[in-house]
């Protein structure tokens, strides 16, 4: 076993205690009541960085939540690659399914229970116990790094963009990595080439100017409840397929060669089913259940509420009524284009005596890069050395809105290289995270700044 090896195994318990640390600080970006926690994760992260050796760890602010860049540049003539992560989770509600504190990470059946185990917290956290590895048995690291790791992932990266912009200079590189994504199977590692965009939206449907009496106006005036569960049932059809005019426009079709390949995988549906809790698949005619997930647009409600929801019977008719609406866009579904087309058509969907409308709550293109880029062959032979096989292509349902950021403002090729499973309850109760994919993700990105040295 070489010393770099034997590092990464004699201090993987450390590194799940670095980890443990930063999930104990509730950094949830979306609600306001938490805004100095995400503050005081940044700070910790930032000098966690310190602690490792970086040459340069700050935190800074911006509009919204704050960013942690850091940097360690004693490679000359070695690649540069710039890590980005995020340190903000999401809401940990609803709390009482929770088995264990969401912020009290704990560790059961050989996975670690918390919000953020896997999203992002605990995938930062392979990298820098890698780091951290790479620098006891060395003294230094085999690349150059540099390090964006943010705070507003889970409400859509509003922000960091104009970091971006405003660093172009500082954050020059020859590659990017990400670990955000998951693995095919708990011993199936995957390098992921493509994923799905988002448009997330907020339907508002507005009639009387207050709530009424429904003995004394139901069947008189328009019910904005009713109506909204209209509007909702209009958008997509008995196919599965969504109605708004010129919503499949810019879909990029799968080739053949990529269908068979996804057909190839070793995908267990039955599992996924189970895992889901729904009795059977369900999705637009005539594609696979991964090809649904992967490479074809969607349209979900998250969430509606109206009128009256308390114990007992209120007979209201309510004046307002809304739903958040998102959708999932693939290559190369534009959200910009596609806004106004749906905002026409939800109107149009409206009953007489609502108004209706539409608002933009957040977005994030879709994402391509190619699978066939040298540096994704660094990544192939980094997951072979640690997993003892060579890692499968694939998708992303997900949307990881930096990727289409970084496209725009680095153009570099883009490694994401995963280690969740489609069962770690990302953004729901009890969310996990597999040591054995904590464990063997360090151990891939210490090898992959390795291979990356000789690329």
């Amino acid at each position: 076993m070489d010393r770099l090896t034997e590092c990464l195994e004699q201090d993987r318990e450390r590194y799940l205690d670095d980890l443990k640390a930063v999930l104990r600080i509730p950094s949830v970006s979306a609600q306001p009541d938490h805004k100095d926690d995400v503050a005081r994760c940044a700070r910790h992260v930032a000098e966690h960085l310190k602690s490792l050796g970086m040459t340069r760890a700050e935190v800074v602010p911006t509009a919204g939540h704050p960013v942690v860049h850091a940097e360690w540049l004693g490679a000359p003539g070695k690649p540069t690659v710039l890590l980005y992560g995020h340190y903000d989770v999401q809401p940990p509600e609803p709390l009482e399914l929770w088995k264990s504190g969401p912020f009290e990470p704990v560790v059961r059946d050989g996975k670690l229970y918390a919000r953020g185990a896997c999203d992002d917290k605990g995938q930062v956290y392979m990298h820098l116990g890698a780091i951290a590895a790479h620098m006891k048995t060395s003294g230094k690291l085999p690349i150059n790094v540099k390090l964006v790791i943010e705070g507003e992932e889970e409400v859509g990266s509003d922000h960091l963009e104009a970091f971006l912009r405003e660093r172009r200079r500082d954050l020059d590189a020859d590659v990017i990595v990400v670990s955000d994504t998951s693995m095919m199977g708990p011993d199936q590692p995957a390098l992921c080439y493509a994923l799905r965009g988002i448009l997330y939206t907020q339907i508002e449907v507005v009639g009387p100017t207050r709530d009424l009496h429904s003995g004394e106006f139901g069947g008189a005036v328009a019910n904005p409840a009713n109506a909204l569960c209209a509007i909702v049932a209009a958008l997509k059809d008995g196919d599965g397929r969504i109605t708004v005019p010129g919503f499949y426009d810019r879909v990029r079709a799968l080739s053949p060669a990529e269908r068979e390949a996804m057909r190839s995988l070793p995908f267990d549906e039955a599992g996924f089913l189970k895992e889901s809790g729904a009795p059977q698949a369900f999705g637009e005619k005539g594609f696979t259940t991964m090809e649904r997930i992967w490479a074809r647009p969607t349209l979900d409600v998250n969430g509606m509420w109206s009128g009256y929801i308390g114990e007992g019977s209120k007979t209201v008719l309510p004046s307002f009524a809304a739903a958040k609406v998102s959708m999932r866009l693939v290559p190369d579904q534009d959200p910009d284009d596609l806004m106004p087309r749906i905002e026409s058509h939800v109107k149009k969907l409206a009953p007489p005596g609502v108004t209706v409308a539409l608002k933009d709550l957040h977005s994030a293109p879709p994402f391509l890069t190619s699978p066939d880029h040298p540096m994704l062959g660094a990544a192939r032979r980094a997951l072979e050395r640690a997993w003892g096989k060579p890692p499968v292509m694939i998708r992303e349902g997900g949307s990881i809105p930096v990727m289409a950021t970084f496209q725009k403002t680095h153009g570099l090729p883009c490694i994401l290289m995963g280690f969740g499973l489609h069962d770690d309850q990302v953004h729901a109760p009890n969310e996990k995270f597999s040591l054995s994919s904590f464990y063997g993700g360090t151990k891939s990105a210490a090898y992959l700044y390795q291979e990356l040295a000789r690329t």
